[in-house]
C-alpha cells in the first residue's frame, strides 16, 4: 500500500481542457450558431516551492518504514513460533517423566503381593500403591492435553489448521552462559522496531515541509485558440493564473505535522524504554534459569537418583516403609519436572532475546544432558 501512494506521489497533475462558445443560441443575429466564436484552451497546473519532491520524499520514508515494520513482525512470528516449539518438546518430556513415575510403581506390584502374602505388609499398601500410580496417570492426562494445545499453537504459526506431525526433535537440556547484557543491549539497536523509527522521522519532516511548502501558490499557464466569427480570424491567447496566499497560511496544518513529528519522538522514547525492559526481563530470567539448573544438576537431581535406587534395595530387604519408597520417588519426579520447567524458562527468555536483537544467540560453554 505504501508503495503505492509512493507511486502515486511522484504523478504530475492532469492538463485540462475546456472548449467555449460565445454569441450561441440567443435572439437577433445571435440565433442559433452563426454568429458564435469558439474558445479551445488547454491549461496545466505547474507546482512551485518543490511540493512534488516533498510528496514523493514522504512516500519513499513510508515505504521504508513499513519494510522495517514487517521485518519487525517477520521477527516476532519467529521467536512466538520458536517459543511454541519448545512448549511442544516440554510437554513431551514432561509425559515422560510422568511414564517414567509410573513405570517405577508398576514395577512394585509384584514385590508389594509377595510382601503381602508373606504378611510382611498389609493388604493396604496395594491400594496405597494403586493410588499413587492413578495420580501420576492423572497428571500424565492434563501434561496430554497441554501437549495437544502446544501443537495446535505450533501448527498455526507454521500456517496450518490441524497438527500433522507426531512430535518434535530436540535437545532440551542444552544451555549454557549467556552473553554480558550491554552486548545484548547494543544488538537491540538494531532491532527493526526501533530503525522504523529512523524512516518515520524522515516521513514526518517531510510532512512537515509539505504543509509549510503548502502556502506558496500554484501557477496555472494555459495556452487557447479563438475564432472570431466576424473576420473569420483566428488568433491564439496566453494565460497565466496564481492565487493570492491572503487568507491560507495553512497555519493549522504546519502545527499539526509539527506535533506529529514530535509524537515520533515520543514514541521512540517508549519502544526503547518497553524493548530494554523486556530485554532485561528475558535475560534475568534466563540468568536464573540457568543457576536453577546448574543447581539441580550438581546436587539435587544426582542425589535423589541414588536416594530412589538405594531405597528401592532397602524396601526389597524389608528395611523401609512402601510410605517412605514412595514419598522418594515423588521427590524424583518433582525434582525432574523442576528442571523442566526451569529448561523451558531459559529457552522461552532465549527466544525473547533473540527475536528482540534478531541475530542468533551464542551461548558460552554449552552444555548437553
Amino acid at each position: 500500500m505504501a508503495g503505492g501512494r509512493k507511486l502515486q506521489a511522484g504523478v504530475l497533475p492532469n492538463p485540462e481542457i475546456s472548449f467555449e462558445a460565445d454569441n450561441v443560441f440567443g435572439t437577433g443575429p445571435y440565433r442559433g450558431t452563426g454568429a458564435a466564436e469558439y474558445t479551445l484552451q488547454l491549461s496545466q497546473l505547474i507546482e512551485l516551492g518543490g511540493k512534488r519532491t516533498a510528496r514523493v520524499a514522504a512516500g519513499s520514508a513510508e515505504l521504508e518504514a513499513y519494510r522495517w515494520q514487517r521485518e519487525a513482525v517477520r521477527l516476532e512470528i519467529l521467536s512466538d513460533t520458536a517459543i511454541a516449539y519448545f512448549s511442544v518438546l516440554a510437554a513431551q518430556r514432561r509425559i515422560a517423566i510422568y511414564d517414567q513415575q509410573i513405570a517405577a510403581l508398576q514395577r512394585l506390584t509384584p514385590l508389594l503381593q509377595k510382601r503381602v502374602e508373606a504378611g510382611a505388609s498389609p493388604p493396604s499398601e496395594i491400594a496405597r500403591a494403586q493410588i499413587a500410580a492413578d495420580l501420576v496417570r492423572a497428571e500424565r492426562e492434563r501434561a496430554r492435553a497441554t501437549l495437544a494445545i502446544a501443537r495446535l499453537e505450533l501448527t498455526t504459526l507454521m500456517g496450518g489448521t490441524v497438527p500433522d506431525f507426531p512430535g518434535v526433535v530436540g535437545d532440551l537440556g542444552r544451555i549454557g552462559r549467556p552473553q554480558p547484557f550491554h552486548v545484548l543491549q547494543k544488538a537491540l539497536q538494531q532491532n527493526p522496531q526501533l530503525i522504523r523509527f529512523t524512516a518515520l522521522r524522515a516521513q514526518r519532516d517531510a510532512e512537515l515541509l509539505i504543509a509549510r511548502l503548502k502556502p506558496i501558490p500554484d501557477l496555472r499557464a494555459g495556452v487557447s485558440w479563438r475564432h472570431v466569427r466576424e473576420t473569420r480570424d483566428d488568433a491564439f491567447r496566453i494565460g497565466l493564473s496564481i492565487p493570492i496566499p491572503l487568507f491560507d497560511q495553512n497555519r493549522g496544518g504546519i502545527i499539526e505535522a509539527d506535533q506529529q513529528r514530535a509524537k515520533v519522538e515520543a514514541e521512540f522514547a517508549i519502544a526503547v524504554s518497553q524493548l530494554t525492559l523486556t530485554l532485561g526481563r528475558a535475560y534475568e530470567n534466563m540468568i536464573a534459569a540457568a543457576r536453577e539448573i546448574e543447581i539441580l544438576r550438581a546436587g539435587a537431581i544426582p542425589n535423589v537418583k541414588q536416594a530412589v535406587q538405594s531405597m528401592e534395595e532397602g524396601y526389597e530387604q524389608g528395611r523401609f516403609t512402601l510410605l517412605e519408597l514412595l514419598d522418594m520417588q515423588g521427590a524424583a519426579t518433582q525434582t525432574a519436572v523442576r528442571e523442566l520447567d526451569a529448561l523451558m524458562n531459559f529457552h522461552v527468555a532465549l527466544a525473547t532475546i533473540e527475536g528482540l536483537t534478531g541475530l542468533g544467540f551464542r551461548l558460552n560453554n554449552e552444555r548437553t544432558k
